[in-house]
Parts: structure tokens; C-alpha cells; sequence
């Protein structure tokens, strides 16, 4: 693919991927928020939500589901969504509260105070012009409980809304730098690497080490440290 036709590519995406915020936007709907979350399946580390409300003129080619994105394009993106978006929020859950209230419900949990965050950024700001605040929220895949906004949950979401795919990039970000920060506390790890993902190296340093207070004990029960 030369570059012409990668920034053809780039524009089509960028079209296909802001159908859902376009159908609100014309309901009078201008604060939309997309919601996602990281760090579902580690090992080790919280898991991570962001919720970014990004203007109805935002033009950044590339937003796309963090995964499908190198390290270096999603530190970019990052910078770059975060310097045109209306509101952004992040939010972390822990591992023991993960081990406490199950995965899935910390996500949520994680999900929820992502959108709170980015409506006090977003009343804080003042909003986009008279609308100060979150009108609808979009969540890949699915609801958030205890939030009283209009919620719509699509199905690989990250891959079909811009607001989504910007808030799978801060959030990835987001996470990928603190566990960056955590293996300078437990280098036996080697969390720079791999996040606290379940590489061979990462279950072969627990067999050997044992867990570290960032483990998620829930996830790691199959896992013996040898004698």
C-alpha cells in the first residue's frame, strides 16, 4: 500500500468509524462519550478504563481499536486525543478489589469512573459551548451499572466508533505506562515488558519468585512457585 492509498484507507475508517456518533449528532446530541477498557486478562496490575468526549469536527486519521496499533502510533494518538478532545477520564481498579468483586465487575467499575472523571473535566471546561455535559455514552460491548446517562453497547465497539477506539488508546497508554513505573519496584517480573500479561517469562519468574503485591492471586491460583 503506497501512501496515497494509505491515507485513502485512513480517511474511509475514519468515515465508516463516526457513524455512530453522526446519528447522534444530528438527534441535537454533541457530548458523546466512548468508554473502553484494558488489562482484562493480566495477571498482574489493574485493569484500566478511559472515557473520551471528542468534538463533532475531530479529524485525527488513525483512530483505531489499540490493539490493531503499534506502542509508538498509540503514544502518538494518545498525545494527539488528548490535545483535541472536549473531556477525557481514566480510571484504574486494582487488583485486590479485582480479586475481591470478580474481573467483569471491576471493569465496569473502572468503566463508570472513566465517565465521571471526563464530566468533571468536561463541567470544568465548560463544556462545547451550552452543552456541559455528557449526553450519551458509548461502551464496547457492555452496560455500566449505576450510571444514570444514556448508554448504547456495541459489539467490538473499539473497531466501530471513533469515541471508542480513542478511549481503547488512553486507556492502553494510560496502563502500559504505569506498569512501565511498577517494574522498577518488582524487576523479577519484567512488567515493562510484558504489562503483566501471562508471557512463559512472566509465569516462570512467579513459579520461581512467587507473587508480588501487584499480582492478581485469583488469576495466578494454577500457578506454584517451585521449591
Amino acid at each position: 500500500m503506497n501512501r496515497k492509498e494509505r491515507e485513502a484507507y485512513l480517511a474511509r475508517r475514519a468515515t465508516e468509524m463516526r457513524v455512530f456518533e453522526q446519528a447522534l449528532y444530528a438527534e441535537g446530541v454533541l457530548c458523546v462519550a466512548g468508554v473502553d477498557e484494558v488489562g482484562r486478562g493480566p495477571l498482574a496490575g489493574p485493569v484500566a478504563a478511559a472515557a473520551v468526549v471528542l468534538p463533532p469536527d475531530f479529524s485525527v486519521l488513525g483512530v483505531d481499536d489499540s490493539k490493531k496499533l503499534s506502542a509508538k502510533r498509540r503514544e502518538v494518538l494518545d498525545a494527539l486525543i488528548r490535545e483535541e478532545a472536549l473531556a477525557y477520564g481514566l480510571a484504574f481498579i486494582d487488583n485486590s478489589t479485582i480479586d475481591e468483586i470478580n474481573i467483569l465487575e471491576a471493569a465496569k467499575l473502572a468503566m463508570r469512573g472513566a465517565v465521571e472523571a471526563a464530566a468533571r473535566m468536561l463541567a470544568d471546561r465548560g463544556g462545547a459551548g451550552a452543552h456541559a455535559r455528557i449526553e450519551h455514552v458509548l461502551v464496547d460491548a457492555l452496560h455500566i451499572p449505576g450510571l444514570d446517562l444514556p448508554q448504547t453497547a456495541l459489539i467490538k465497539g473499539d473497531e466501530r466508533s471513533v469515541s471508542i477506539a480513542a478511549a481503547s488508546i488512553v486507556a492502553k497508554v494510560a496502563r502500559d505506562r504505569l506498569m512501565q513505573s511498577c517494574h522498577e519496584l518488582y524487576p523479577a517480573y519484567a512488567f515493562d515488558k510484558n504489562k503483566g500479561y501471562g508471557t512463559k517469562a512472566h509465569i516462570a519468574a512467579i513459579a520461581a519468585e512467587g507473587l508480588c503485591p501487584l499480582h492478581r492471586r485469583s488469576f495466578c491460583q494454577k500457578i506454584h512457585r517451585s521449591s
